[in-house]
Order: C-alpha cells, then sequence, then structure tokens
C-alpha cells in the first residue's frame, strides 16, 4: 500500500515536470527579455549581449536554461551557435495569456523592451493572435 502510494505520487510528479521545466524558463526577468529579443528572428550570442547590454557568460547561461527547458532552440553556424525561438506562436499566445492573468495591458506586456526600432517586426499580441 504505501509503495503503490510511492508510486502514484511519483507519477504525478514525473507528469508535471515538463511544465515545471516551462514555467522555469519563464521566471526570470532577463530570460523574458532574451525570449522578447529572439521574437524578432535568430541570433548569435554575441548579437544578443550587444543588443541587451549583459555580459556573453549571461547570456549564454540563460540560453542553456531555455534550451534545456524546450524554450529555444539552436544550431551550429561555422563556430557559432543560431538560436531562435522553438514555437513562436504558442510562446506568443502563452506570453498575452499571462498578460491578461496578470492584469497587464496590451500597451504594457511581459517583455520590458521594444525591438521593433531595431528589427522592425510586430511584437504584440495582437500580431501572435490567429
Amino acid at each position: 500500500m504505501i509503495r503503490q502510494v510511492a508510486d502514484e505520487r511519483h507519477n504525478a510528479v514525473e507528469s508535471h515536470a515538463e511544465a515545471a521545466a516551462l514555467f522555469h524558463g519563464l521566471a526570470d526577468p532577463t530570460r523574458l527579455m532574451i525570449l522578447a529579443h529572439l521574437r524578432t528572428g535568430e541570433h548569435k550570442v554575441k548579437e544578443l549581449t550587444e543588443h541587451l547590454g549583459l555580459a556573453q557568460s549571461t547570456v549564454s547561461a540563460h540560453l542553456s536554461c531555455l534550451r534545456d527547458c524546450g524554450l529555444v532552440t539552436s544550431r551550429a553556424q561555422g563556430r557559432a551557435s543560431m538560436f531562435s525561438l522553438a514555437n513562436p506562436r504558442l510562446l506568443m499566445d502563452l506570453l498575452c495569456d499571462a498578460n491578461h492573468y496578470i492584469g497587464i495591458s496590451d500597451d504594457h506586456e511581459l517583455d520590458t523592451h521594444d525591438f521593433t526600432e531595431v528589427h522592425g517586426s510586430d511584437t504584440s499580441c495582437e500580431g501572435a493572435k490567429r
């Protein structure tokens, strides 16, 4: 009986592990800024450090976490790695839903930087809706 309860608890924890990893990836303001920037397209670590004003080691550590959480993907390009969002549409939907959940208007989205001046792409919640 005790073994069965322990197994059920273990299975319950395992079934929530992916969601926990996702929320861990979103639980840091710097990672949210990186995700917001990657919404504009694929970038190298060097480009992210320049645009965000962060140390290379900081950006690399956060990108590693985001990749482990399944939020970003990377591909080799020469000696560098190119990073992009794993699923931009779902991420935008999730962030827009989070904005509504915490009561922030569309004018003040979770990402604190507007990168449209740099890349000219639509980063609003309206641009993500189907």
